[in-house]
């Protein structure tokens, strides 16, 4: 799906503030900071919600208290007449760009752009006809599990590999904007981790990236995360949102990271290994005549490391020298016959 590890999509969502020109800076803001690829939302919405200013579609608290769904939808879609030239301006950059599908029709409208990859949010992930269709597309699938229980994301995975093309991936989510350090679990990741044969990645709506670190090293191999300039003032997503440089010390964070825990093999550093002169080998304290045994009273470890290890000591104690060894000499192998 990515061939970068770990991988990072920064989400434009709203933040482009309904200005085209500021839509396609956000792209190259990414690209220049490292990002691996960018993500818009593809609704509209009369598609997304009713036209209706009745108290249950209202929200009534958080980041958005007061906005009509349909109002909210309104201002934060992206215009689906941008998304021809924005695919192409993220071409033009080489970086890859792709889309949350909400409906059907924006699947339909995607597919003519050859969208390479396809999103659904966490809100959408109970919607199984909109992955069935997402997942026919035969092109890789990113499903956001923000809310939902097991028994949930089990239809969700089960539908997309069923009618997909095998390339599916699974981010945790924590669905409150922006997300408290104490709204998250982590060890869900290691739960979806053994529960699905898939990646596994996060949607990181936190305005810490300790939560991001700790996730990578839980197993996350894919981050998504909100975008905006670097002066950006508002946006409806500005409160959980990359400005500027933070979206290349995202990456880096999340690079350093891999670095540390990447290796399948049991491993140490060259660095490291220059400190094995501090480590104890065995030495002669006295003097050692050829054919005298080894005791506690001639032998003992010492530092540095310059001759046989003292992982040998319990090994040599009782056995005879072939040599004569003088005291303070550290032992090697040529006063043993085989050791």
């Amino acid at each position: 799906m990515f061939k970068s590890f770990p991988a990072l999509v920064a989400e434009l969502s709203a933040n482009h503030n309904g200005s085209f020109k500021r839509a396609l800076r956000l792209i190259k803001l990414a690209k220049d900071n490292h990002a691996d690829a960018v993500k818009l939302q593809t609704y509209d919405e009369n598609s997304m919600t009713l036209k209706s200013l009745e108290k249950k579609f209202k929200i009534q608290s958080g980041l958005w208290k007061g906005y009509s769904l349909w109002k909210l939808y309104q201002k934060a879609k992206t215009p689906y007449e941008w998304h021809k030239d924005l695919f192409d301006y993220a071409k033009q950059l080489n970086i890859k760009c792709f889309s949350s599908a909400f409906d059907l029709k924006s699947i339909d409208f995607l597919e003519k752009l050859n969208c390479p990859i396809y999103k659904i949010a966490s809100f959408e992930s109970t919607d199984l006809n909109l992955i069935k269709e997402a997942a026919s597309t035969k092109k890789p699938l990113i499903i956001s599990t923000g809310l939902c229980n097991i028994k949930e994301i089990d239809s969700a995975y089960n539908i997309a590999t069923k009618f997909g093309s095998g390339k599916v991936a699974l981010l945790y989510c924590v669905s409150s904007y922006p997300a408290n350090i104490n709204d998250f679990n982590l060890e869900n990741i290691s739960i979806l981790k053994n529960r699905y044969q898939c990646d596994i990645g996060f949607s990181d709506h936190s305005n810490d990236n300790l939560v991001s670190k700790l996730a990578i090293a839980k197993g996350a191999t894919i981050f998504e995360k909100h975008i905006a300039e670097k002066k950006q003032k508002g946006g409806l997503d500005i409160k959980f949102s990359l400005r500027g440089e933070e979206i290349k010390k995202y990456k880096d964070d999340l690079l350093g990271v891999a670095k540390i825990i990447g290796k399948k093999n049991f491993f140490r550093s060259k660095n490291e290994s220059k400190n094995l002169i501090f480590r104890r080998s065995v030495f002669a304290i006295k003097d050692i005549k050829k054919g005298e045994r080894f005791t506690k009273e001639n032998v003992m470890t010492f530092r540095p490391f310059i001759g046989l290890c003292a992982s040998k000591y319990l090994k040599i104690i009782g056995r005879k020298s072939i040599k004569n060894i003088k005291k303070n000499s550290p032992l090697n192998k040529r006063y043993f016959n085989e050791i």
